[in-house]
């Protein structure tokens, strides 16, 4: 199709279909090589996607001397791209911002270009480019040829076909079925405020991990890449508030793997090239369902499998339902790593970095002193008091104690989870309790496991909360007689309360005033039965 000289061509395609070798091939073989005027231009949003496309041109022609390809973008300094288009360069790849700059100082002459590729163009428009690109076309000839690729069709795409190109011939790749197989596709459900704490189970858990986490915003991805590394993780932020150069150091890190998780907007995140990543997490879902084809397919390459997880909001759950349709792939649930799991990977990775450290030849004359303060210790003596001084790092902290998964939210059929029971409780928020609180009494109560506990719903005077339905019988027996501090604490299934079952009271500037007289709840307090 592209071998014709006056095609005009929309290719609708994802990221990753080989749309680069699709235009530059053809791109190349049109060139006059005996003309030293720019003949073609290639437009990307971004000037990692901008520098990928420009090597892989080169690659095409590294047997050919006489072609030569320039990039120019923003972040740069301009007077170096300036002198290297003063050279013989008869293909342009550009940000357009940038080559608006160019045009502006007279350093590009667009006059006898007569092929204009716009390379994800929808991304282009997405960042506010519009202006920007019809400027552009602007300085060029009006029989020029355009190729624009796009991976969705939004109205102003439609608009640019219908003002420049003549008749274009179409062309698009089922996405659907350009998924990569290897990727295992999984997501939890945690609340928004717990996503952080979430992560980092997830990067304990699994040290040797290594990926790429997508956030909506360049405020979101700075904020909790310096909120993780502040905590010791090695992880970095790329986003476009970063100079080239310190985005050329970020990546150079990354590649040399000297960190574990690279915390990237979608846009910055464009062009990156990136082999051996594990997993791609997805602390936000994108707003369009192909970003996620974008997104989840920096893994699982060269053969290799890989993990995308999403983490979600309680009330995301018809967005899982909506990838799973849109891009035929199947999404698998799972927990985020319980304090338990979390303790046990803890005491492994210390124990294998003990086991695994190479002996240091000056280890033996400090051994030699200390034998005679050891003497009085055995080995296992030894060992404790060496987990002891580990403790702060292997046990968990309080505020790490929570189980931060959630169930489906609000759109799910009463009871939650399927499996679970709702159960109403006669104490709420107006007795001091947090959610934390509410779990540990009922636990303590009906010696029902944590894990076992679904949604939560604690209201000022009551609470609801949901709990595997094989432990009916366990929460009726335990609550009977249940007493604080002279109070009658009544558990129900919700779908048995009544105003019956309801603790009987009356309300007096805001507190809670027992008919006959008993004190109010405080903390889990002391119980009797």
């Amino acid at each position: 199709l592209l071998s014709d000289d006056a095609t005009d061509f929309i290719g609708i395609a994802q990221t990753g279909t080989g749309k680069t070798a699709a235009f530059g091939l053809p791109l190349i073989e049109m060139i006059d090589m005996d003309n030293p005027n720019t003949q073609a231009l290639i437009m990307a949003p971004t000037r990692e996607l901008g520098q990928q496309t420009a090597q892989q041109l080169v690659n095409f022609t590294k047997n050919n001397k006489r072609l030569n390809v320039e990039v120019v973008y923003g972040g740069a300094a301009i007077t170096n791209q300036i002198k290297a288009l003063k050279k013989t360069t008869q293909i342009v790849v550009a940000t357009p911002g940038r080559l608006l700059d160019l045009i502006k100082r007279k350093a590009i002459d667009l006059q006898h270009v007569t092929y204009v590729v716009l390379d994800e163009a929808d991304e282009m428009l997405n960042m506010g480019f519009k202006e920007d690109i019809d400027e552009i076309l602007s300085y060029t000839r009006k029989d020029r040829s355009i190729w624009l690729f796009t991976a969705t069709m939004p109205p102003d795409i439609r608009k640019i076909v219908r003002k420049y190109m003549d008749a274009p011939k179409e062309v698009s790749i089922n996405t659907g079925e350009k998924i990569n197989k290897d990727i295992v596709h999984k997501y939890v459900i945690t609340k928004t405020a717990h996503k952080i704490s979430a992560i980092r189970r997830f990067l304990d858990i699994q040290p040797d991990m290594r990926g790429i986490m997508f956030c909506r915003t360049r405020r979101e991805t700075q904020k909790i890449a310096d909120e993780l590394g502040n905590l010791g993780y090695g992880v970095e932020a790329l986003h476009g508030d970063l100079s080239q150069s310190q985005r050329d150091s970020v990546m150079k890190r990354f590649k040399n793997r000297a960190m574990q998780l690279l915390i990237a907007t979608d846009v910055a995140a464009r062009g990156i090239d990136v082999n051996d990543l594990t997993h791609v997490f997805h602390h936000t879902l994108p707003d369009q369902i192909e970003y996620y084809t974008h997104r989840s397919g920096r893994t699982a390459r060269a053969g290799k499998t890989g993990i995308s997880l999403a983490f979600i909001n309680p009330r995301e759950g018809k967005r899982i339902t909506e990838l799973e349709k849109k891009n035929k792939v199947t999404f698998e649930h799972i927990e985020v790593p319980s304090v338990d799991e979390l303790r046990s990977s803890r005491i492994n990775s210390w124990a294998n970095l003990i086991i695994n450290t190479k002996v240091d030849h000056q280890a033996e004359d400090i051994l030699n002193e200390l034998h005679g303060q050891f003497a009085h210790l055995d080995k296992e003596d030894i060992l404790k008091r060496l987990i002891t001084t580990q403790l702060d790092h292997i046990m968990i902290s309080g505020g790490e104690e929570a189980d931060l998964n959630e169930t489906q939210g609000a759109s799910e059929k009463r009871g939650g989870k399927k499996g679970n029971h709702r159960y109403f409780i006669n104490v709420g928020t107006i007795d001091g309790l947090t959610k934390s609180d509410l779990i540990h009494f009922i636990s303590d109560i009906s010696g029902i496991k944590r894990k076992y506990f679904g949604e939560i719903r604690l209201q000022k005077n009551c609470a609801f909360f949901d709990v595997d339905a094989s432990y009916d019988k366990e929460l009726g027996r335990s609550f009977k007689g249940v007493n604080i501090e002279g109070r009658s604490i009544r558990v129900n299934r919700d779908d048995e309360g009544n105003k019956r079952d309801r603790p009987s009271y009356e309300r007096k500037k805001g507190k809670r005033r027992y008919k006959d007289g008993k004190k109010e709840f405080s903390g889990r307090g002391k119980k009797r039965r």
